[in-house]
């Protein structure tokens, strides 16, 4: 008998029924604001199995790609084969913090403040008190999203609630959503779609912690130029294409704004909060280096103390930024979604039963695997991905241009044989030019700045796929700079402790505000040898520990 499940939970298929209905009887949680109409494009769901037993695609479906479909809308009419789905919500393993804030911070002057029986932004009075002031702090990441709710009257974390994007309907990479936003009919649905996933987070966060959305007063947001600019409405055509800059970027340079900050009402954006709720979006530094990498820098205080430092924020758009003599640099990697899962035939995102760690027998003919969550491997994950390259070098495997050296005229390899999971040569192609991607971004950020890599004194990497990353196999294929060791620091979700610190002080956010006119921002592609580097980098190999005609600080000591 034909059945549509979610996980490992079945009903038997009914034609006539949607993947809503099945939906409320399997209990899988789907958002919807429009009564099941099919307007308000939020129970967007991935039909894994089955797609040919549901009708054709509605003409409020016309906006989605693949394998997704509104679940109100996708009614079964073929009783075979079986169908699968999952809703966009999934939930990967997602790095909630950084681990940076402990209890009440100390530097804490928040915009929204209580006199008595009154609720001030600043000098104005825009509520009653109602018993709490609350605020909330908001990564929006290409993958994933974090929302984090704050007690604005201590500064103490009430909850964190974070999910996956459910914009992935529109690509998995900004250019991707940035092509899908300009489509004709086309019209805020990627905003729609984040603005819709927040509000039920917020929903749940306040209510597990007694607390009522009219009692939050501020919003502060971090992500990427797209993420962000999205998130407020904004157009991201110009991101898309050169010099690939932001509109309020375009208007800062002009003159027109003093910043690229943003801050709109709640109201105007849709997003459940107090009537007078202020949205706080960081400021941007340049072109795809945005206010994710912004709150990162706030969070590590880069250069305190006039160290050499430098900060890699991995993901699918790679931000690095580097500290030198009081002068800072920064870059944008492209990546991809490679390491994300993308590109890789049996890459996968962080869920349960990715492998996250491989190591391979002296000959290479055993493979010793470790998954997350402990459950039967189902694909390989980022961090996997990064040992897999690693370990076919050590092992004498694989070469340098990612061809098998046994023969190189193999496809693939097994990895888990029990399980189906191969990794083959095109698999291992992508991700070298992923890896390239990240290997530009440091190479010639330090370059410029006359740095190597032994005169880092501190390199921090942020993000989720850099928590669970080896250090020491992505010096060897190349993806992190070689930094020693003890030198790195992971710093997990650097960016939504960023934007917790600027909800709880205005006073630092007039240093972020001017943190574009102190950055040296570096187009990679006009660096006249860029080509010649990203092919090097593209090869299984660790980046020089020295660059020609950088004197590194040991060299000057020693002279």
């Amino acid at each position: 008998m034909s059945t549509v499940s979610h996980n490992d939970r079945a009903r038997p298929q009914e034609a006539g029924k949607t993947i809503f209905d099945y939906a409320d009887e399997l209990e899988v949680e789907v958002a919807t604001s429009c009564l099941r109409s099919g307007e308000c494009h939020e129970c967007v769901v991935e039909i894994t199995q089955g797609m040919e037993a549901l009708v054709e695609r509605t003409e409020n479906e016309q906006y989605l790609r693949g394998e997704y479909r509104l679940a109100c809308q996708a009614r079964v009419v073929r009783e075979r084969p079986s169908i699968r789905f999952s809703p966009l919500r999934r939930r990967p393993r997602i790095v909630e913090s950084s681990g940076y804030h402990h209890g009440r911070p100390t530097d804490f002057y928040p915009a929204v403040t209580r006199a008595d029986n009154q609720v001030k932004y600043g000098d104005t009075v825009v509520d009653r008190y109602r018993r709490s002031i609350c605020g909330l702090a908001i990564d929006l990441g290409t993958t994933t999203v974090v929302v984090e709710l704050v007690d604005l009257e201590t500064g103490l974390t009430l909850g964190v609630a974070s999910f996956e994007n459910p914009q992935q309907f529109g690509g998995s990479d900004v250019m991707h959503r940035i092509s899908y936003e300009a489509r004709p009919g086309v019209t805020n649905e990627l905003r729609k779609a984040a603005v819709a996933a927040i509000n039920q987070a917020t929903r749940d966060l306040c209510r597990k912690a007694g607390r009522r959305p009219p009692t939050i007063y501020e919003i502060v947001v971090a992500g990427n130029s797209t993420m962000r600019d999205v998130l407020f409405g904004i157009n991201v055509q110009s991101i898309g294409e050169m010099p690939y800059k932001s509109l309020t970027e375009h208007e800062y340079l002009a003159g027109q704004r003093p910043h690229t900050a943003l801050l709109v009402n709640s109201r105007t954006l849709g997003l459940r909060a107090n009537r007078q709720a202020m949205v706080y979006g960081i400021p941007l530094v340049a072109s795809h280096v945005g206010a994710d990498a912004v709150a990162c820098l706030e969070t590590v205080q880069l250069g305190e103390g006039g160290r050499t430092e430098m900060l890699v924020d991995m993901g699918t758009n790679t931000e690095v930024v580097l500290s030198h003599e009081g002068r800072l640099w920064a870059a944008s990697c492209p990546a991809g979604p490679a390491f994300e899962g993308g590109l890789v035939t049996y890459g996968m995102r962080a869920y349960d039963g990715a492998i996250e760690s491989i190591r391979l027998s002296a000959d290479g003919t055993a493979v010793d695997y470790e998954t997350i969550g402990h459950k039967p491997a189902v694909g390989i994950c980022g961090s996997g991905l990064v040992d897999i390259l690693a370990e076919l070098r050590r092992r004498g495997l694989m070469t340098e241009r990612s061809a098998f050296t046994r023969d190189r005229k193999q496809f693939a390899i097994e990895v888990v044989p029990e399980a189906g999971i191969t990794f083959s040569r095109e698999d291992a192609s992508n991700l070298a030019q992923a890896k390239a991607a990240n290997y530009c971004g440091q190479f010639i950020v330090m370059r410029n700045a006359g740095v190597q890599p032994a005169d880092i004194d501190r390199l921090y990497l942020a993000g989720g796929f850099a928590t669970y990353l080896n250090v020491g196999n992505a010096v060897d294929i190349g993806l992190i700079a070689p930094v020693p060791q003890q030198r790195v620091v992971k710093v997990g979700n650097a960016a939504v402790e960023g934007a917790r610190a600027l909800l709880l002080s205005t006073k630092k956010r007039p240093w972020a505000e001017g943190l574009a006119k102190r950055v040296t921002h570096i187009e990679l592609e006009t660096t006249p040898d860029f080509f010649d580097i990203f092919v090097e980098g593209c090869q299984l190999k660790p980046m020089p520990a020295t660059f020609a005609g950088v004197e590194s600080k040991a060299q000057l000591v020693g002279a």
